[in-house]
């Protein structure tokens, strides 16, 4: 087991509770189509790149989850200017666009992702830093590239635990992209998501875990019916807090919701 690549015990079938009251079809269809709708316009416009204002851009994320019948709710201060680390708890692919809803960044993922079909191509156009998490000797030259993209001014937004959690409960962050921060001497910013249901307990249809696929996940949120996704922007972590990775991977971990696990084995908190 690598260091960017840590195991999640969270399944579809052990975790993820099904929907009560499933919308109707056409209205989940009508949902997906209006994703695609608005992805596409983001394709058409992503050869402007950063001549885009910050501004659209938030919005246009925050309307790829509002069209899928998830309601969002941000809150906290806005993500400072300048050279910025965003982290957060991973659940869902929706948490993509909820971080860019926060602040536009550089994704970090996966180097699989570049082999996938259009959307690999699309990604690295898009300027996702690319991840080979199964070798080790790549982890110096890989937050070397971050910390230069951070020294350069820009945004990188990236998932410590390495693996998505039904919401439930969650990971421990790495360490490894702490060292970036710390080398570039930028602020870390904390981003809490969570995805609530009725009455406001864990929502487990957005999750996208174990060997979920994507259009089982897109169906299972598009279906849903009263999802929230709240996310809380913690106040930023100033460069110099922390001398260590460890220490400050620690500072930026959210808080852990034991109640979220209690009772369900397969969901441990680790």
């Amino acid at each position: 087991m690598s260091v960017w690549l840590p195991g999640a015990p969270c399944t579809p079938r052990g975790c993820v509770r099904p929907t009560a009251r499933p919308a109707a079809v056409p209205l989940a269809v009508l949902r997906l189509t209006a994703v695609a709708v608005l992805l596409l316009a983001g394709i058409v416009l992503l050869p402007l790149g950063r001549r885009i204002p910050a501004g659209p851009v938030r919005w246009w994320s925050r309307w790829i989850v509002r069209a899928a019948g998830v309601r969002v709710r941000i809150a906290g201060a806005a993500a400072p200017a300048g050279g910025l680390l965003l982290v957060a708890n991973h659940i869902s692919w929706l948490d993509v666009p909820l971080l860019a809803a926060v602040r536009p960044a550089r994704m970090l993922a996966k180097t699989e992702i570049r082999r996938w079909p259009v959307a690999g191509a699309l990604a690295a156009r898009g300027g996702v830093l690319f991840i080979d998490r199964d070798r080790l000797r790549a982890l110096p030259g890989t937050v070397a590239a971050v910390a230069a993209v951070l020294r350069a001014g820009a945004a990188v937004a990236a998932f410590p635990e390495g693996s998505t959690w039904c919401g439930r409960a969650q990971g421990t962050f790495r360490r490894a992209v702490f060292q970036a921060a710390l080398d570039a001497g930028v602020p870390v910013q904390p981003v809490r998501i969570r995805y609530l249901g009725a009455g406001g307990t864990p929502a487990t249809a957005p999750a996208f875990v174990g060997d979920d696929t994507l259009l089982a996940s897109l169906w299972r949120v598009a279906s849903a019916r009263g999802v929230v996704a709240e996310v809380e922007v913690v106040a930023p972590i100033p460069a110099g807090r922390h001398a260590d990775r460890r220490s400050l991977a620690l500072a930026a971990q959210p808080e852990t919701d034991a109640e979220h696990a209690h009772g369900h084995p397969e969901c441990r908190i680790i």
